[in-house]
């Protein structure tokens, strides 16, 4: 009896440390898992890890990780015949605030695409709204909408867009966008001069950009200012969800650098 006893004894010892050790593992994975998704104080959580491009999709002949910095850079060598895009691959965001550090090139045309769609004809590229970049200051902080409505609204506006006559009649998308402007739109008001504005705008250094992207209403922060503001009434064009990128531009040879790419869901 006492032999069996102590058989026993050991059997259940031996049972309680496989089940304490089981219960670790199972703590460890759960801490890990939350590390990877921790948000900050404010709930948004880094999209990019300033190291690797692990979570992103691009052509690797014009982007990198230099520094901590995602960049985007074209050569006289890699000169592009269409815009091209590096894709977030964490999820396809609806509503959301993205938060970001940019800088780029006085020669440099770039842009945040989001609630956009892969364009299944050319590699790396999007379609969808964009928060306008350049490293002139021409367009940074409007609303562009990439290969589709083109501009819903100039530095220093806030619009409503509406939808063009007779949307189901073919070619009618394209024919209601003259000078690179969707004319079913109306400035209800005015957030500034485009000029003024432009002065909050460090020329080649680096900027914060906030995008606050709720509903059918797109605002879009440059150095915490009001940069465009967008209600989109146009049912039968706009977009409620789809891929987030950043663009390099057809052009000359540039660069630009994103760093500390952030975000947070609605």
């Amino acid at each position: 009896m006492n032999i069996r006893l102590g058989l026993y004894m050991l059997l259940a010892a031996l049972a309680i440390q496989s089940c304490k050790e089981t219960k670790k593992e199972k703590e460890t994975v759960v801490e890990e898992e939350t590390t990877e998704v921790k948000a900050d104080k404010d709930g948004f959580v880094q999209i990019f890890d300033g190291e690797t491009l692990e979570g992103w999709e691009g052509d690797p002949t014009y982007w990198s990780v230099q520094d901590g910095s995602l960049v985007g850079q074209v050569t006289p060598e890699t000169l592009l015949e269409n815009n091209t895009f590096i894709v977030w691959q964490g999820g396809q965001p609806s509503d959301f605030e993205l938060k970001l550090e940019f800088k780029i090139a006085d020669s440099g045309n770039s842009g945040i695409n989001y609630r956009s769609d892969k364009i299944d004809t050319i590699p790396h590229a999007l379609r969808g709204y964009q928060a306008d970049i350049d490293g002139k200051i021409r367009y940074t902080g409007q609303n562009y909408e990439e290969k589709k409505r083109a501009t819903l609204a100039y530095r220093g506006e806030k619009v409503i867009i509406n939808t063009q006559d007779n949307p189901d009649e073919p070619g009618s998308l394209s024919a209601n966008v003259q000078r690179n402007c969707w004319q079913s739109r109306e400035v209800v008001d005015s957030l500034g001069e485009s000029d003024s504005l432009k002065t909050k705008i460090k020329h080649e250094d680096w900027n914060e950009v906030h995008l606050v992207i709720n509903g059918n209403h797109l605002q879009h922060y440059v150095n915490g200012i009001l940069m465009s503001d967008v209600t989109d009434e146009d049912a039968v064009n706009r977009k409620d969800a789809g891929h987030l990128g950043v663009q390099v531009h057809v052009g000359p040879p540039m660069k630009v650098e994103y760093r500390n790419i952030r975000i947070k869901e609605l």
